[in-house]
């Protein structure tokens, strides 16, 4: 692939952040994978990041591209980068903690464009059996599975939008009727989202599965995060229905995710473990939304917060060291002379349905792992496996963002 448009692009005095040819270099990657891209096309990256000074227009997103374009050559590839999770619009407690149903309606459209988009991909492949679309193309049947998972995570989400798909027994019908429409009112900004935030590091098929499902559980796990920090808010304010309430929302979001689980589990095997080589450094254990849930259910006790999940995401162990408030934190102060389950039905409801969400979440993930990698075999990024899925409460990756206590008085 000819870098040319990119040498042009350098060429200029002072050259605009919006012309910079995104999709040549995000074609470049695409077709070789980001450890094999040319040693030309990442001088020439690194020669950008050098101007960036001099780029005429906000470089924020130029910036942000080249912190995930680059991580293999700096030698900083991680979780993080390799979702390009800095290029997703994820909801974050710090700033987005009021208007639920205004977050809720930008995660669920972030959360259909992405599933459109594999869809769009996987659609292509069928459409063009002859065209090289990636090593170990699945067969016609497995998509159209993967397609039917995909529609059935995306049904919540567009109904809320005002879009629902009508009932077609095709899957594959279903799914082109949700790319053409996604694309109908995409804005360019959508698009170049989805574009940038796909540089995947094997030309292998089923790579993009993975990709768009992992992005997928990090936009709702970005907005479980936020609705944990209102109900925190709400319980220490003593405004036990309203932290229900949120608590009842985030447990509904957390099982609408169970269809992107079926839909993983359509990757085929040998295909995880050929693109899964070039991907250490990378896990999910760094998943900063993730810890920021099970943090804000339970103070993880000293122990736990000096494991590799935490010391792997350190500004959400800076916010706990600070004294962050938990669910737990906030239920203990309030509850020591009442009973509060009893007093409000809502907030009981709450942490059930929260509580039973979290165990299947945990329950699924580990048969899968399980799947892909055995029992035996190190996990994603040189992490320890599903070995490490099994232990104690506070040793697993996954965690546990449910006390004993509060499993108790939900029951």
């Amino acid at each position: 692939m000819n870098p040319a448009p990119l040498q042009d692009w350098l060429a200029h005095r002072t050259p605009a952040a919006r012309r910079f040819p995104y999709d040549r270099v995000v074609d470049a990657y695409q077709h070789y994978g980001k450890p094999f891209v040319p040693h030309e096309w990442t001088t020439l990256l690194r020669r950008t990041r050098e101007r960036l000074p001099s780029v005429e227009g906000a470089p924020e997103q130029l910036t942000a591209f080249l912190d995930v374009a680059l991580d293999k050559t700096d030698d900083r590839f991680d979780y993080r980068t390799y979702l390009g999770l800095r290029l997703l619009p994820i909801a974050d407690p710090d700033r987005d903690v009021d208007a639920s149903q205004r977050l809720l309606a930008h995660r669920d459209r972030l959360h259909v464009l992405l599933l459109a988009d594999l869809s769009a991909f996987e659609l292509r492949a069928l459409d063009r059996p002859g065209a090289p679309m990636g090593r170990l193309r699945p067969p016609g049947p497995l998509v159209a599975k993967r397609l039917r998972h995909a529609m059935r995570a995306a049904s919540p989400a567009l109904h809320r939008l005002s879009l629902p798909l009508r009932e077609v027994t095709d899957p594959i019908a279903v799914a082109r009727r949700l790319v053409t429409m996604t694309c109908i009112d995409r804005t360019e900004a959508e698009r170049l989202m989805l574009r940038t935030t796909l540089l995947p590091v094997s030309s292998v098929h089923d790579e993009r599965l993975f990709l768009r499902t992992l992005q997928a559980f990090e936009v709702t796990l970005g907005l479980l995060a936020v609705d944990l920090t209102a109900a925190v808010t709400a319980a220490s304010e003593d405004q036990l229905s309203t932290a229900g309430v949120r608590l009842t929302s985030a447990a509904r979001l957390l099982h609408e995710t169970a269809p992107l689980w079926s839909m993983l589990a359509t990757m085929q095997p040998q295909a995880f473990h050929l693109f899964r080589t070039h991907t250490d450094g990378a896990s999910a254990i760094q998943s900063r939304a993730y810890k920021l849930v099970e943090s804000l259910c339970r103070t993880p006790d000293p122990k736990r917060l000096r494991s590799t999940a935490y010391l792997s995401v350190p500004d959400v162990r800076a916010r706990i060291r600070a004294g962050q408030l938990s669910l737990d934190d906030a239920l203990r102060a309030i509850s020591a002379d009442r009973d509060i389950l009893t007093e409000c039905p809502t907030l009981a409801d709450g942490i059930r349905a929260f509580t039973a969400a979290v165990f299947q979440w945990r329950r699924t993930h580990y048969r899968l792992a399980v799947r892909m990698l055995g029992t035996e075999t190190p996990g994603t990024g040189a992490t320890p496996g599903t070995p490490y899925l099994l232990g104690t409460r506070d040793t697993t990756v996954i965690g546990d963002p449910t006390t004993p206590r509060l499993m108790a008085i939900a029951r």
